[in-house]
């Protein structure tokens, strides 16, 4: 039995001390392999973590503004002119990672997250058109 099993490894020609070996070379190859696509993972979330903080807009907020605070639980078909704004606040204290402290006009008191938030301008007119007279061309005779 041995003998078939010889006879076969000879003709297939398979050693074994040289199959173990290219086993190691293998194994080897196989983990610079893994350990550059974990460099290349890497590489590809920092970049993608700079430009996503690039994109972030920085929201500044001092004490005694007035903000909109940004309802994102009012999911299910809110209609079409509901706003998802709720009222103005006014702003208590404003944490140094972007936290925010406000008050309603109860006088209740709550943090909120600064992306949530969006500054409330009073009495603001936006779009006032002014009227304009046109001349008309003169009629030629």
């Amino acid at each position: 039995m041995e003998h078939k099993a010889y006879c076969v490894v000879k003709e297939l020609n398979m050693d074994a001390k040289l199959s173990g070996e290219n086993q190691l070379l293998q194994l080897n190859e196989l983990d610079e392999f893994r350990l550059q696509a974990y460099e290349n993972s890497r590489l590809y979330k920092e970049k993608t973590k700079r430009w996503h903080d690039k994109k972030i807009l920085k929201k500044e907020f001092k004490i005694g503004d007035k903000v909109l605070l940004f309802n994102s639980r009012f999911k299910l078909f809110p209609g079409k002119l509901r706003s998802r704004w709720s009222d103005p606040f006014t702003v208590i204290k404003v944490n140094k990672f972007g936290s925010v402290e406000v008050m309603t006009t109860n006088g209740e008191k709550f943090k909120a997250n600064g992306h949530h938030l969006n500054v409330y301008h009073e009495n603001v007119i936006v779009g006032v058109l002014e009227k304009v007279t046109m001349n008309p061309l003169p009629m030629e005779a």
